[in-house]
């Protein structure tokens, strides 16, 4: 199954970016890509917790997954690693067969020169999910990390 599999440079410390992949606040406004809102349903963030969130297009235009103009995805975090590494499974809530399948996300965080590298990895993406689009949403996401952790350093 195909994956995904994007780098980001974060001008924050590392633990200020592992706090925001945990905090339901941080996420609501970082995971959500370009031309959509968010919505936090449940999030326990540690091993075992339970997750849930929905993506809503802004335009009426855009063809959601789950219902005519929303994604929604539950999960579990699977592995916590402190300021090192998150990994969570995650599944589409959807009738469509080729969006089906349980996926891997982990994000790996590293210290470098004036901040961190974050890694993000998607695997098993099912075959109705387009590999190069789902790269986008998650280069669009992680410029928002980028962003709302870099702020937070800076304040």
């Amino acid at each position: 199954m195909p994956s995904t599999h994007v780098e980001k440079f974060v001008g924050a410390p590392r633990p200020n970016v592992f706090r925001a992949l945990l905090d339901a606040r941080s996420v609501r406004t970082w995971m959500v890509p370009d031309g959509m809102s968010s919505h936090i349903h449940e999030f326990d963030p540690r091993v075992g917790g339970r997750f849930r969130i929905s993506l809503t297009y802004d335009l009426p235009t855009e063809a959601g997954k789950t219902t005519a103009h929303t994604d929604t995805f539950h999960g579990v975090f699977a592995r916590v690693v402190p300021n090192r590494e998150v990994v969570q499974t995650v599944e589409f809530e959807t009738q469509d067969p080729d969006l089906s399948g349980e996926m891997t996300v982990t994000y790996t965080l590293d210290d470098v020169p004036g901040g961190t590298k974050v890694t993000a990895r998607h695997d098993n993406l099912p075959p109705g999910l387009s590999a190069a689009d789902n790269e986008v949403g998650f280069r669009m996401s992680l410029a928002k990390l980028a962003q709302l952790t870099e702020h937070a350093a800076r304040h």
